[in-house]
Formats: structure tokens, sequence, C-alpha cells
């Protein structure tokens, strides 16, 4: 087949969607006088920075990205590791989070960022290697599996707890479950562990409620470092603290009722419009109809990636695929999630439509990843290769 038969037109033209949408969102946003950028620009270029990334990962199969998945994560460890005991000077301290690196003349950059995609690739690798060498599968084979899938989650989420950044970690983890849910391990072992993570969750947040002073006395949680999961419950409240964003954020997609106020219309001051809370911003101004055009983009482009999953001829791709598909769909739900209340602010972007340049180049080579098994999809007339 040619190129025009074995690229991904369908997922071309949602990434298409998605970069209107951003640049859209994003000339609204920097419209309100806090900001002086052009967000919308730099975005562009960050977009066109990630075409020509993608452009290159679509000529190397599946197997390379596999046969270079352990030299990216160690890198990808080392540099977190340098990150946490770099200076000031080149890793400053930002709003309590030590999580970049001032690179002179290219801004800052987020190592955790490029590491969720190096830990899907190795994730990836480990599963399909261990099911290539294990053919009589047991419980020990399971549990010596898991291991492997949490020691190689944990390594980076220690250090990106170090920063501290809890929103990247809960993505982390994320990936880490819903890979282990789809890597072969018995069901035997799995639910009591997910059953058990569950009711500790519960429980915390039911402490952290009820009696603070027992998760200060006996973890170390601090009740001000609980502010955020008070100000979700109450946000009046904490409506001059904590709850601020929270307040505003909801106040923008419930004026946007129906159809919106139109472009540049926005009425209400939101901080980190153009980054955490770019979706307030489309409910303000292009209401229910706008923020459900942004859902039905990302129902999508979701189903897309679990099509090209489905289809793929190597158990890594499929792997790869469904790691993807996890850091997407959490970052989609926490971070639409919290713009309504439903969820705790962590303070993680909206997928290809938040501005960030770390964070975009990441979820591009993610795409870059998906294009790359799409295209390199044989059918075969007995099987797997």
């Amino acid at each position: 087949m040619n190129f025009e038969e074995r690229f991904d037109w369908k997922l071309c033209f949602i990434l298409c969607m998605f970069i209107t949408i951003s640049c859209v969102a994003l000339y609204s946003a920097q419209q309100s006088p806090q900001y002086n950028e052009n967000f919308m620009l730099k975005q562009l270029v960050w977009f066109g920075v990630g075409g020509v990334i993608i452009g290159i990962m679509l000529y190397f199969e599946p197997d390379f990205y596999k046969k270079i998945s352990w030299p990216l994560y160690i890198a990808g460890l080392v540099v977190l590791l340098a990150l946490v005991v770099a200076p000031a000077s080149i890793a400053p301290v930002v709003k309590g989070q030590k999580s970049w690196f001032i690179l002179p003349g290219l801004g800052s950059i987020q190592p955790s960022e490029f590491m969720k995609v190096f830990t899907i690739l190795i994730l990836a690798n480990v599963i399909s290697n261990h099911h290539e060498k294990v053919r009589s599968v047991t419980i020990k084979d399971d549990f010596i599996l898991l291991g492997k899938i949490v020691g190689l989650t944990a390594l980076p989420l220690v250090l990106i707890m170090q920063q501290p950044d809890l929103g990247t970690a809960l993505v982390f983890l994320a990936i880490m479950a819903g890979m282990t849910l789809i890597s072969g391990v018995s069901w035997k072992i799995i639910t009591p562990i997910f059953g058990s993570i569950a009711v500790a969750g519960v429980g915390i947040i039911w402490l952290a409620i009820k009696f603070p002073q027992l998760l200060d006395q006996y973890l170390g949680v601090k009740q001000y470092q609980l502010g955020r999961i008070y100000a979700w419950l109450n946000p009046q409240q904490y409506g001059s603290s904590e709850g601020f964003q929270l307040i505003r954020a909801m106040r923008s997609i419930g004026s946007g009722q129906m159809y919106g106020k139109g472009l540049g219309e926005r009425e209400l001051y939101l901080p980190e419009a153009h980054t955490d809370f770019i979706f307030s911003i489309i409910g303000e101004e292009y209401g229910f109809i706008g923020s459900c055009v942004v859902l039905l983009a990302f129902f999508l482009f979701i189903y897309r990636l679990t099509t090209i999953a489905t289809r793929a001829n190597h158990k890594f791709s499929t792997y790869v695929m469904v790691g993807l598909i996890c850091m997407v769909a959490f970052h989609v739900f926490q971070n639409i999630g919290m713009s309504i209340q439903l969820l705790p602010i962590t303070g993680i972007p909206l997928p290809y439509i938040s501005y960030g340049g770390s964070s975009l180049l990441a979820f591009l080579i993610a795409i870059g990843l998906a294009f790359s098994v799409s295209y390199h999809h044989r059918t075969f007339m007995f099987g797997e290769n």
C-alpha cells in the first residue's frame, strides 16, 4: 500500500479538530487583562514542532520503540533525579513545586510529562516480553509480572512526589492500573488489591473530613495540606483561598448556558484560564453546545485509539495503545471533572487544548506512537506475524 492508504487520516482529522479548538480557546483566554502574551501563536509553534516529530515517528515501526524503551525510561529517571537535586537557578520552585528546568532561550521544560510516555513504553515492553517467555501461567508468574509493573511505575512516581506533583502522580497510577487490567494478571489477584486501594482511598478522604488530626498524628499530613479536598467539598467556605478557582470555573461554565456568550465575550476573571481551566473558557463562550463538541472530539479520539489497539498485530503495540488511552482518558476526566466540582483540583491540563509546551509536546509524541502503530499495521492471512 502507498502512503495515502496507510496513513491514518481519521486520526489526523481528530488532531486537526484539537488544533482548531485549542487555538480558538487560547485566543479567547489571552484577551484577559491578566495576560500580555500571544499564547495561541506559541501553541501553534509547538503544534508545528510536534507535527515534525510525528512525521519522523511515523516511519519507525513499533518494534523500534520497543527497543529504545529501556534507554528512554532510564534517561527519564536520571532527568527526574537531576531535577530533585538541581539548584534553584535552573530548577526554581514555582507555586510550591520543583517540576521544571529553565533552559536559556527555550523556556521551561517539565520532565514528568515525557516520563508518562516513557513509562507506557517500558510497561508495554515488560508485559509483552513476559507473555512471550511464560506460556503456562501460574499465580507465581502473575505476582512476578505485577511486581514488575508496580516497581517500574513506582520509581518515577517517588521522584515526582518529591517535587511534589500529586496530579501527575495520579496519572501514573491511572496508567499502571489500566495496563495491569489488560496485562493478563489473574482477577483473583487484581480484585482484592484494587478493592483494598479503593477502600483505603475512601477511608483517607473520610478521615480528612471527620478526623484530620489522625492523619496528622499517624501519616504526618497537616490540615492545611488538605485544603483542596475541603475546598472541593465546600468551595463557598474557602472562596477567598483554595476554593476561588473552583467557584470562578463553575460560574464561567454556568454563565455560558446553552449557546455561550460568543467569541471574546467572556466576562468573568479566571486565574490559569489558558492552562488548567481552559474548559471553563470554552463553556462560557460556547456554552453547553461548545462543551459537547469538545467532549465529542475526545470521544472520537479515544474510540480511534481503541480501534487501533484492537487491530494491532503485536501485543506490544496493543499495550502501548492501552496505556495511551488510560493517560488521555484520565487527563480528560480529571481536568473537566475538577472544573465542574466532580473531582478535586489537581492542576493537570486538558490534552491537546491547554497551553503548555512540555505537556503538548508529550501528548503529540503519544499520538505519534498511535500514528506509527496504525501506519505499520498489516493484515495477515493466518493471523499475527
